[in-house]
């Protein structure tokens, strides 16, 4: 009997020890199973914000190119502007030292084959240089008048109205700075 004791004992024991490793195996795989979808929720949640911060690394990097074309642009503008105001500068007064001397000279040259008593030139101040050096067209019939539209230069007017030509400083600037505003700086 005793015999049959220890057997009883050895089985029982033996059946616990059975169904304790089991158990510890049960509760050992479900523990592996729940670090597993803790690390795959963990990996996921992870490229969620990598391709978050992709994305925005994206929207930034397209944001910086545009506002860096932007700012190309806004200086290229700048400095077509400045530019085109420094040869205005330049042109204004280049035209202005050349139209004060000669005045006689150009207004000659502008009503040569033309009747002269038909025009007036208005100019902005009638000195008496003027008068000697434009003597024989005054004897022919062309008016000179001083006027304040004309800085430096001349107009040179048909007596009846129908229409001018404008040798001004102003007038010829006007004529010219088409050709420097078509300026391409790209």
């Amino acid at each position: 009997m005793e015999l049959q004791i220890q057997d009883l004992v050895s089985s029982i024991r033996k059946e616990g020890i059975e169904a304790a490793n089991a158990e510890a195996e049960s509760i050992l795989a479900e523990a592996k199973k729940k670090a597993e979808a803790i690390v795959a929720a963990a990996k996921a949640e992870a490229q969620q914000y990598k391709d978050s911060a992709e994305k925005d690394i994206a929207i930034l990097k397209e944001s910086a190119a545009v506002s860096a074309e932007q700012a190309k642009r806004d200086a290229v503008l700048a400095f077509k502007t400045e530019i085109q105001d420094e040869f205005k500068k330049i042109l204004a007064a280049d035209i202005g030292k050349e139209l004060s001397g000669g005045l006689g000279k150009l207004i000659r040259a502008a009503v040569a084959g033309e009747n002269v008593a038909d025009y007036v030139a208005e100019v902005s101040e009638v000195s008496d240089v003027l008068k000697a050096e434009l003597a024989e067209e005054i004897k022919k019939g062309l008016e000179i008048r001083p006027t304040k539209s004309v800085q430096q230069g001349f107009r040179l007017a048909t007596k009846d109205g129908s229409g001018y030509f404008d040798c001004s400083d102003e007038g010829i600037m006007e004529m010219l700075m088409p050709y420097f505003r078509n300026l391409d700086f790209q």
